[in-house]
């Protein structure tokens, strides 16, 4: 399994027994929100350095229609993932290792909101 997998089975756990019905909704919000902060980041990121670098590739408007493009495709992809049988065959074997502590929910949040936080400072800086 991947640390996006770990990360979304530690979020649906810790809602699961508070919330039955929405556990799932919640989990698969938090890691496609992730998902497309990390690349908001990581697109800031590679942008800043050709700028830096005088490399003129794509427009700012072009960009953000590539960014929101990916984003959809992520929703779509985590959509179909982590609902239905795919989703209680990771979570089986997530229940079979139980290896590791979950993480703690409120150092996942803090990631989602540090990343993005992160990006927003990088955007307003360029």
């Amino acid at each position: 399994m991947e640390i996006f997998d770990t990360l979304f089975f530690n979020v649906f756990q810790h809602y699961k027994p508070t919330k039955k019905k929405k556990a799932n909704t919640i989990a698969l919000y938090y890691i496609t929100s992730l998902q497309c902060s990390l690349l908001l980041l990581s697109g800031i990121f590679v942008s800043a350095f050709l700028n830096e670098m005088n490399s003129v590739t794509m427009s700012s408007g072009n960009a953000w229609t590539l960014f929101i493009m990916a984003c959809i495709f992520i929703m779509f992809k985590n959509w179909i993932q982590y609902s239905g049988k795919k989703r209680k065959v990771l979570n089986a074997k997530l229940n079979s290792k139980k290896t590791s502590e979950p993480y703690n929910i409120w150092l996942l949040w803090g990631l989602l909101i540090s990343c993005i936080l992160l990006s927003i400072t990088i955007l307003i800086v360029m």
